[in-house]
């Protein structure tokens, strides 16, 4: 009886040791997935891709996978910035995070964000260059996008060295690219240089250029690059309609072509550095080469940046005997071949 009593005993005290075993397993596997679900939720994306946010961040030069997952965290950008520093060194990527100014989204998973972070793609910022800018509207719209110093952009634009033929030998100063930044939209990493997204702009003139073998052109009209770049850009100051602008050229070339002042109302505006919506005639006495109510010939060099259909006018112009045009309301143009019948335009179009 008392090996009976001892055997139950026995059986009791391990019956009570699996349970407690049982007990502490399934609390330890709770634990275990309540942890797991923790890092994969950690690891999920802030938010959806629906209503993704976007974030500048800087990754400074030697950070850790600590410091860059406080960087991430901060910003929002991932739920937990040690569980980010952790997958880092568990994947073996946190000592090949790349320095630099990141655009990110916060409906990127942490995977996804180690990903930009490793492979370098450094934060893009886009800009447009309207058709007819200056270089110091070019200068002022970089600088309101916090892209340039706008004293160190106009100070490359007057003294750097560029590697393209057309710009060798243009006397240095704050005009010394007019005309040749062609406007386009761009695409530049922040953090590029004054220098680098001049030379992005001249290296698209140079292509452009290339493209409609513009130099040769040119040259079978009598003209060189930078004069029909002259023209073109006084057309694409001038010009609202595309059809008109090969008139307006052939207007500016029927002028030069008998010594006839060219009297192009976008010279004398940008001899004023302004764009008034009327010039008086005070205005037309200001004493500049770009005056071209004052001299014979064309100004020094372009007074804006021409895009394609004004490049092109300037060295396909319309062949007419037009010596004169003034706009109408609608901003299209009346062209006329005498001084009496301009006369008659003006009084109808001009208020």
């Amino acid at each position: 009886m008392r090996y009976l009593a001892e055997s139950k005993l026995e059986k009791h005290k391990k019956n009570k040791f699996i349970r407690r075993y049982r007990y502490h397993l399934m609390l330890s596997l709770g634990a275990i997935c309540l942890v797991f679900i923790y890092i994969l939720m950690s690891l999920s994306p802030v938010s959806a891709k629906s209503r993704g946010r976007e974030v500048v961040v800087a990754i400074p030069v030697s950070a850790t996978a600590n410091q860059v997952g406080d960087i991430l965290e901060q910003n929002e950008l991932v739920r937990n910035g040690l569980v980010f520093s952790l997958y880092a060194r568990y994947t073996g990527l946190d000592s090949r995070i790349k320095a630099g100014e990141y655009r990110l989204n916060d409906s990127y998973s942490t995977p996804e964000l180690l990903r930009e972070l490793v492979q370098g793609r450094l934060a893009e910022m886009s800009f447009t260059v309207p058709e007819g800018y200056t270089t110091a509207q070019i200068a002022d719209l970089l600088a309101a996008k916090g892209l340039v110093d706008r004293q160190k952009f106009m100070l490359a634009v007057s003294e750097e060295e560029f590697p393209y033929s057309f710009v060798q030998g243009l006397p240095k100063g704050e005009k010394r690219l007019e005309g040749y930044l062609f406007p386009d939209t761009y695409q530049v990493d922040r953090g590029s240089t004054e220098v680098s997204i001049i030379d992005m702009m001249l290296k698209r003139f140079a292509s452009v250029i290339e493209e409609l073998d513009y130099q040769a052109q040119a040259e079978s009209k009598g003209v060189t690059l930078h004069k029909a770049l002259t023209v073109a850009s006084m057309v694409e100051r001038e010009a609202m309609v595309d059809e008109e602008r090969p008139l307006i050229a052939g207007v500016i070339y029927n002028r030069l072509n008998i010594d006839m002042p060219l009297q192009v109302d976008a010279t004398v505006q940008y001899a004023l550095g302004t764009t008034k919506p009327t010039l008086f005639y005070e205005d037309l006495e200001i004493d500049s080469p770009y005056n071209t109510y004052k001299i014979y010939g064309l100004p020094p060099g372009p007074i804006a940046m021409p895009g394609r259909t004004s490049l092109l006018a300037a060295i396909q112009p319309d062949r007419t005997e037009y010596l004169y045009y003034v706009a109408k309301p609608d901003g299209s143009h009346a062209f006329a071949t005498t001084l009496a019948e301009h006369n008659a335009n003006r009084e109808r179009y001009e208020e």
